[in-house]
């Protein structure tokens, strides 16, 4: 299958654009952006293949769009010193206390941001979850 012959311009409404903004064409896909997904954002002006055969922009990208991280609440293993600060905040909060946040942050997905924030809001979301998922502060 050639990209000249069989070009797919749109999917669920949403415009492709394949091998815009550099090859290879980079999309992410979640509850948010729906089946049509979203482009990858360039963070570089690196070719997209180098930039994202950087280990950092492409763990920073899976985490970013992922609102995920690789810290971990229980053992601080792989945590940097702003979420241990926010992990120290946030173990003793009530469920929902920890549910009004977690909501409040997850409404600001959509905004616009610079790359630090948004890469600290999914940070915070990962965390937020985590404690969500094992019910922490039930055990305290």
């Amino acid at each position: 299958m050639l990209l000249s012959e069989d070009r797919v311009g749109e999917i669920h409404g949403e415009q492709q654009n394949p091998g815009a903004g550099g090859w290879p064409t980079v999309r992410y896909f979640n509850k948010a952006t729906g089946y049509g997904g979203k482009p990858y954002p360039k963070k570089t002006d690196k070719a997209m293949c180098d930039e994202l055969g950087d280990d950092e922009y492409m763990q920073g990208y899976v985490m970013e769009m992922g609102s995920t991280s690789l810290c971990s609440v229980d053992t601080l293993v792989g945590c940097g010193d702003k979420e241990k600060d926010f992990i120290g905040k946030w173990k003793e909060k009530s469920k929902d206390d920890v549910e009004k946040q977690l909501t409040r942050l997850e409404g600001m997905k959509g905004g616009s941001m610079k790359p630090d924030l948004k890469k600290w809001l999914g940070q915070r979301i990962a965390v937020l979850k985590q404690f969500q998922k094992g019910d922490k502060k039930d055990e305290l």
